[in-house]
This record gives structure tokens, C-alpha cells and sequence, in this order.
């Protein structure tokens, strides 16, 4: 079985190759952007069939689709990523991640945003004084449960 690894470098292979937008595998497959690149950067999985369509979209064969069907390890390094727009991430959750929680906890009560039962979008937001880049993350409020 092909790892998650290799199976991303191909399809990140196929996808410069043929000059196509994670945005249009994903309006062809009927999926969205995000977790179509999700899933092909190995972070989730796909259908059987829809992992058959990105690999159809892309010209690669089935040890690729099958690897896009496994549960995914969803693990990353402990370290702060180098790169700086994820670095910039980091630093938003660093700056406003309590601020986030406590504005989360007074609306909702104790409890988590799911990242399960969840969508996030990316826009671009066009601004004379400087394009924006617009994340809008929607995930289901699970509180925690006493006993």
C-alpha cells in the first residue's frame, strides 16, 4: 500500500503538471477546496468514489485513489513550522487563541469547537488598500459532559 506521503508528492506532481486549481478538482468532484487539499495533502480521507474522480481528474492509478481511501494519522511536529503563512497561523491562534476561547466559553459555555463535525472556507476578500484573506471556520460546539 502506498504511504501518504508519497501519495501527496504525486498528486502535487499531477496537479502542477496539468496546470489545474484545487479549486476546480473540487467543483469536479463536488467536494470543497478545503477538504479536497485536505485530504490530498494526506490530513483526511476520501469515498472510494471520489478518490477514483481527483485520481481520474489527475491521470494517476489506483495505488494513489486507494491511499486517498486510508484513515489518515493526523500528526504534525511540535515545532513551529518555518513557513511563514503557516508561522503567521501559529501566531494569530498565539495572539487571540485565548481571547477566542474566552469569547467561546461565554456564549457557549464549557466546552470545544469541534474540527470533526466541521467546514472552514477561504476567500479573497479584493480591498484598495491591500487584498484580505477571509478564513471562516464553522464547527460544531461539543460541551463537555459532567458526572
Amino acid at each position: 500500500m502506498m504511504n501518504k506521503e508519497l501519495m501527496t508528492a504525486k498528486i502535487l506532481e499531477a496537479k502542477v503538471s496539468k496546470g489545474i486549481t484545487w479549486e476546480s478538482i473540487a467543483e469536479t468532484i463536488g467536494m470543497s477546496p478545503v477538504f479536497t487539499t485536505s485530504a490530498a495533502l494526506g490530513m483526511n480521507s476520501l469515498t472510494e468514489d471520489k478518490a477514483f474522480a481527483l485520481c481520474e481528474i489527475l491521470g494517476l492509478d489506483k495505488p494513489v485513489a486507494e491511499a486517498l481511501q486510508v484513515c489518515p494519522k493526523k500528526a504534525w511536529d511540535g515545532a513551529v513550522p518555518q513557513d511563514p503563512l503557516i508561522y503567521r497561523l501559529y501566531e494569530v491562534v498565539g495572539v487571540y487563541g485565548d481571547t477566542m476561547k474566552e469569547l467561546i466559553h461565554e456564549k457557549f459555555g464549557d466546552g470545544i469547537m469541534s474540527a470533526i463535525d466541521f467546514t472552514m472556507d477561504v476567500e479573497k476578500e479584493e480591498n484598495p488598500k491591500g487584498d484580505r484573506v477571509v478564513v471562516t471556520m464553522n464547527g460544531k460546539f461539543l460541551p463537555y459532559k459532567a458526572w
